[in-house]
């Protein structure tokens, strides 16, 4: 699958179809980020099943903002619309491919769980 290129206009749809998406935040003038550019486009070539979609910082700077990047290359994973995992830095292809493994094989319904234990934890917090 070809690399989608994200822009504040087709950010929310791509995620909100579901399934896997996993989003480099990158600029051209970054060196890190070109030296991460073909072993993120090999290995969404390995994942038919997993959208791969870049975010250029430089042309799309509120989309950067509002997720707090504030250093790139910053890679950032949805699963099923749930933000899992979001890191600074390039990754080496083997940590890469362990990862995007990681995530096929998460449960999800045990992330939904933990999320609502998180969530109503914090409004008891609150409300103490």
């Amino acid at each position: 699958m070809s690399t989608v290129e994200l822009t504040k206009d087709n950010f929310k749809d791509t995620i909100d179809q579901g399934g896997t998406v996993i989003v480099d935040f990158w600029a051209p003038w970054c060196g890190p980020c070109r030296t991460f550019a073909p072993t993120f486009e090999a290995v969404s070539e390995a994942h038919e099943d997993v959208v791969f979609a870049k975010v250029n910082t430089q042309d799309q700077p509120e989309l950067a903002a509002s997720f707090g990047i504030r250093s790139i290359p910053t890679l950032m994973v949805f699963k099923e619309q749930i933000i899992i995992f979001q890191q600074a830095g390039a990754l080496p292809r083997g940590v890469f491919e362990e990862l995007v493994g990681k995530v096929k094989e998460l449960d999800m319904e045990e992330v939904r769980k933990q999320i609502e234990a998180e969530s109503a934890d914090s409004e008891g917090a609150e409300t103490a």
